[in-house]
Formats: structure tokens, sequence, C-alpha cells
């Protein structure tokens, strides 16, 4: 039986590519992403994606990728 607490661990085994148009203010994706099932949902959080082209979300472990160029000021 996988509890939440369990659930919380679950990774993602590709990253996920995100294209600077949909990103959300300030160059920042969130986790969990609409595509995620509703069992392995946890607290939303925000990731910068556009300081360094990528971040992982430290709940689930789900690596967002920035595919294309950082957007202008940041």
């Amino acid at each position: 039986m996988t509890t939440t607490a369990d659930a919380v661990h679950v990774t993602a085994k590709d990253p996920i590519h995100v294209r600077s148009s949909e990103l959300q203010g300030h160059g920042v994706v969130f986790c969990p992403n609409p595509t995620m099932e509703q069992w392995s949902t946890h607290p939303r959080v925000y990731l910068d994606v556009a300081k360094t082209g990528e971040a992982t979300c430290p709940y689930c472990g789900t690596k967002y990728v920035l595919d294309g160029p950082v957007p202008h000021g940041h």
C-alpha cells in the first residue's frame, strides 16, 4: 500500500522540457504540474528555471529543463 508520505518520494524518469513561453511570471514553473497524476501531488512549489536553465523539485525530484534561450530580463 502506498501512503501519501511515500508518494512524495516518487521521481520522474525523464526531465520535463519547458519553453520560455510556458514560464509563469519571473521565469518559473510550478510543481506538481498539470500532467501529474492526482495521487502523486504535493504542495505546490515554484521553481526558477530561468536562472540556470533547469531546476529540480525538492519534493518529488522532477527535473524541469528550459528549452531555448533564457527569457530577457533574467
